[in-house]
């Protein structure tokens, strides 16, 4: 009888794994993510910087790449609350650049309001994305028409505690025109499901 009852457990392991994986193809989205293609590989190139939070002053490595953009700055952030930053972007479209920024919509705390205030004040276009649990993208995409095209990507938030407080990491990937122009047509693909700031 034991013998009998064993058998009929492992029997039941393949009907079962068999149920679970139907199950999951139930699931949305779970068959769509095995139907897609790999992203494209983009061409090592340009100049590549390493900062890291608290030893190097990313917040100031981030300053320095905005005051160098010559006509556009695309801005994905998670949080914004840096003031200086902020005093970059602002001081950049003075200057004529079209500046735009993305922020996740569900982390507009006061400090981040008072960002994005003075933002819409400078005439700065602001999205916000509510179509996520987390738009946690921190990406400053410089310039990608030109040959100088700069991504900044990393751990770091745009935020005072990033700096000062936190362990973090940026990459300033420079002179890689492909590179950014992925990123800038994924800019664009998150500001098309994204409402205006009010």
């Amino acid at each position: 009888m034991k013998r009998m009852m064993g058998m009929m457990r492992l029997a039941s392991v393949p009907v079962l794994t068999a149920g679970l994986l139907l199950g999951l193809a139930a699931i949305p989205g779970a068959q769509a993510r095995e139907s897609l293609p790999p992203p494209p590989v983009v061409t090592a190139q340009g100049t590549i910087q390493s900062a890291f939070a608290p030893w190097d002053d990313i917040e100031g490595l981030i300053v320095s790449q905005l005051d160098g953009a010559r006509r556009q700055i695309l801005v994905q952030a998670y949080l914004l609350t840096s003031r200086p930053i902020t005093d970059a972007l602002v001081a950049a479209r003075k200057r004529g650049i079209d500046v735009r920024v993305l922020m996740d919509g569900g982390q507009l705390d006061k400090n981040a309001n008072d960002r994005l205030r003075q933002l819409r004040g400078a005439g700065i276009p602001v999205w916000l994305e509510t179509a996520y649990r987390n738009a946690h993208n921190k990406v400053i995409v410089i310039d990608a028409s030109l040959a100088s095209a700069t991504v900044i990507t990393g751990s770091y938030n745009f935020t005072w505690s990033a700096q000062h407080k936190n362990a973090e990491n940026i990459l300033v990937l420079g002179k890689n025109p492909p590179l950014a122009a992925r990123y800038a047509a994924n800019w664009q693909r998150h500001r098309q499901d994204a409402e205006a700031a009010p």
